[in-house]
């Protein structure tokens, strides 16, 4: 999971958490590194040439950006699958967080750049469920939803609904590559993205001409 709003601080940390810091921003401030730490944490450990597999670049492009993440802590080798030939890697934590506003105003770039890499992947995401959604069973179709809400909120009032929003998706279980044989019969890995997406430039006041308004409807979906 990649948290790009507001998030844990200090003691309320979870040990496999990690709040971006200056270097670890930097460090992800790469696409195909924020994709390395993604597929780490949704499939478990591999190599660099089965990374490179998924990702469509060569093994040594996926062999230097796991050097890379792991000088910053983000990845480290598995001892217990890695030997003389081939090199393992494992993800250290499983969530991100970047929740420092004024890192992001110190680090303007690498925060674009962290930030423009997650959205890249969010839509990605949506493209490969959209591709595969008509070969799915008819039960995980009618799960399927894109909705948008259009709301007038102060920023505490944003604030408030994120807060709300985390610990619902909190109270549901979690997935692990190492907790998948323990989940129920029939269940599936469910992606749920959140996004909070203030838009100051808005009229107050619709400019649509005054007339006979139609129903209001669902949201897109």
């Amino acid at each position: 999971m990649t948290g790009t709003g507001a998030g844990p601080e200090g003691p309320h940390i979870e040990a496999d958490e990690v709040v971006l810091d200056a270097k670890g921003l930097r460090a992800l401030a790469h696409p195909v590194r924020v994709q390395v730490v993604g597929l780490l944490r949704k499939y478990g450990p591999s190599t660099a040439t089965r990374l490179a597999e998924r990702l469509g670049v060569n093994s040594g492009t996926a062999s230097y950006h796991l050097r890379q993440l792991a000088a910053a802590g983000f990845v480290e080798e598995d001892s217990e699958r890695g030997n003389a030939r081939e090199r393992w890697w494992r993800s250290v934590h499983r969530t991100t967080w970047f929740n420092d506003p004024e890192l992001a105003e110190r680090e303007p770039e690498a925060a674009l750049a962290y930030q423009q890499s997650v959205a890249a992947i969010y839509t990605l995401r949506t493209q490969q469920t959209l591709s595969e959604l008509q070969t799915m069973p008819r039960a995980w179709r009618n799960t399927f939803d894109m909705s948008d809400w259009a709301l007038r909120l102060t920023p505490e009032e944003a604030a408030a609904l994120y807060r709300e929003l985390t610990e619902v998706i909190a109270s549901y279980r979690r997935d692990a590559p190492e907790t998948a044989a323990s989940a129920p019969e029939g269940a599936e890995r469910v992606a749920v993205i959140t996004q909070i997406l203030p838009e100051l430039d808005a009229p107050a006041v619709s400019s649509l001409p005054s007339g006979p308004q139609e129903a209001e409807g669902s949201p897109t979906s």
